[in-house]
């Protein structure tokens, strides 16, 4: 007896069936993939649990406080540690605290060298700010001031000036004032005027605002004259914690319609 010809059966492969499944189990249609609507879903979830887990982070002390109420006293007690160990971690590189005024024989180690940090850590470089002055200079001068008000407030970061004629003789007077900053041994970005962070009216938060752009100092820092606190701030950190606040700052999270601002890549060009 001959046997009967083998018909070919189409088969959906995209179909929830008992036959499919049995397909799939011996490799004969491939699994099916995985739902959007599913990995959507599960993402959401995770970022929820995470943004939970961190709802604490960027919170002072007295934030802390007010929220005793709401939080499990063991679960606010970690955060006051570390919280406690950033500031001691921060106090231990705050050895700098004003300006250094320095000749062109101490640029190498003044500058260059002290920008190495430690050699023992990778990540315990300085970040060193230079204004090659020039008294006569109104830019310079503000410059100068603006260096005497971040040099206080962020003693971390070695604030140096040296007169522009001393560094580089016959420098130009009209590139003064120039500011460039160091890192590792390294110059991360250089200013010839202060054309670019805002000429005659530049301020303390231009010059904050360049050095979280290095790197320098983190956006989040209550140090800057933009976090600077008061009592509607701190209601509005406060807020961020709610879970309303979680799930708003989620849905920005899959915005994909959203794109960078412009302003911010051009700053290094």
């Amino acid at each position: 007896m001959q046997n009967e010809p083998l018909v070919k059966v189409d088969v959906d492969e995209t179909e929830d069936t008992e036959w499919n499944d049995i397909l799939r189990q011996h490799g004969v249609i491939p699994q099916r993939p995985p739902s959007p609507t599913a990995q959507l879903e599960e993402a959401l979830e995770e970022a929820l649990a995470k943004q939970h887990e961190n709802r604490l982070e960027g919170l002072d002390f007295s934030d802390l406080e007010e929220l005793e109420d709401e939080e499990d006293e063991e679960f606010l007690d970690i955060y006051r540690r570390k919280r406690m160990a950033e500031i001691q971690k921060l106090q231990e590189k705050s050895k700098f605290g004003q300006v250094f005024h320095i000749n062109k024989p101490e640029y190498n180690k003044e500058i260059t060298e002290c920008s190495l940090g430690s050699k023992e850590k990778e990540d315990d470089g300085v970040y060193v700010f230079v204004h090659m002055s020039l008294e006569s200079k109104m830019q310079s001068r503000i410059l100068s001031s603006l260096f005497d008000q971040a040099a206080r407030k962020f003693p971390q970061i070695k604030f140096v000036d040296i007169p522009a004629n001393r560094a580089i003789e016959n420098y130009p007077e009209n590139n003064c004032p120039t500011l460039i900053v160091y890192y590792r041994g390294q110059v991360l970005k250089n200013l010839v005027t202060l054309l670019e962070l805002g000429g005659n009216d530049t301020s303390i938060t231009d010059l904050e605002n360049l050095m979280v752009k290095v790197g320098a100092v983190d956006e989040k820092d209550e140090r800057l004259a933009i976090n600077a606190d008061d009592d509607e701030a701190r209601e509005e950190r406060a807020n961020r914690y709610t879970r309303k606040g979680i799930k708003s700052g989620i849905t920005g999270k899959f915005n994909l319609g959203v794109g960078r601002d412009s302003d911010d890549d051009d700053f290094f060009d």
